[in-house]
């Protein structure tokens, strides 16, 4: 047998023993995470650009505020709308461990986040309302009841608000160019059910608000704010708007319940400077309402 012959048979004997490399399986398809998952993966984003949709990435970490194209925030859809320039949107971490505020394991809905780290900035451009950084960022309570324009309401709801366990107050205000002066606070309970029970009490029917704020003696749900603007997440604010004629200013204000905490917001300008424009203060509801979400 000659040489290459033999090298040959060698050759296919060694192909027959040695066992074919097995199939490489199919790769399985990636799991893509639901919606609100993906929400909470994604980057931080201007509202310039975009309007806010918060979500966590976990607990001991900072997360961000994601957002959505401009021509699919209602209400918010065209260059020219006249919204606010705020900065960049992120929450403050949370303690090692500590759920978000409506998870299910959070009964209670406890914010574990700093309060005062919850609200919002104000807009590029704004003067800061040095009267509202209270002590140490904490907003005595006679303070935040000067917006009611009745001693017999500011005594009555001030009793509420002690007989209901008030924590605290994180409070912040600015002006911004056009004259609208917003006021913004957050108080906090115990649970979230002290706060439903205010709200179960009558404190934002759908009709009017219970007590009267300085300069809005007649305000009545606003029917103009967008009906998709009315559920941020989990939170369903109630939106006021001062009826006409009004008086030195136009004043609207708003009701967001949010776990243990009960954000007021109040926005006043001159009427005879067109009184409050409807997108800022959408805006400044959304943006406050997702921050706390």
């Amino acid at each position: 047998m000659s040489e290459q012959t033999e090298q040959r048979e060698q050759t296919e004997q060694t192909e027959q023993l040695t066992p074919a490399a097995p199939p490489v399986p199919p790769q399985a398809p990636v799991q893509l995470p639901a919606p609100k998952d993906r929400r909470a993966l994604r980057a931080v984003l201007r509202w310039t650009s975009a309007v806010v949709v918060c979500a966590a990435v976990g607990a001991g970490a900072a997360y961000g505020i994601t957002g959505m194209e401009r021509t699919d925030v209602p209400g918010l859809a065209t260059e020219s709308d006249g919204r606010w320039d705020y900065p960049t949107l992120t929450r403050p971490p949370l303690p090692s461990g500590s759920p978000r505020p409506f998870a299910e394991t959070n009964k209670a809905g406890t914010h574990h986040a700093d309060l005062r780290a919850l609200v919002l900035p104000a807009p590029k451009g704004a003067t800061a309302d040095k009267a509202l950084r209270g002590d140490d960022g904490w907003l005595a309570t006679k303070d935040f009841l000067a917006e009611y324009g009745q001693q017999e309401d500011r005594d009555e709801f001030g009793q509420q608000l002690v007989d209901q366990g008030l924590r605290h107050i994180a409070a912040r205000g600015w002006t911004t160019q056009d004259g609208t002066h917003t006021r913004i606070y957050l108080l906090r309970f115990n649970t979230a059910a002290v706060v439903d029970g205010l709200l179960a009490d009558g404190l934002a029917p759908m009709s009017s608000p219970r007590y009267e704020l300085r300069g809005a003696e007649a305000a009545v749900y606003d029917e103009d704010f967008p009906e998709e603007a009315r559920q941020i997440g989990e939170i369903r604010p109630s939106v006021y708007a001062e009826v006409e004629p009004y008086g030195d200013e136009e004043v609207r204000q708003a009701y967001l319940p949010a776990g243990d905490v009960l954000g007021v917001i109040v926005q006043s300008r001159k009427g005879g400077e067109g009184g409050v424009r409807a997108v800022p203060f959408q805006q400044t509801v959304v943006l406050q309402s997702q921050l706390l979400g």
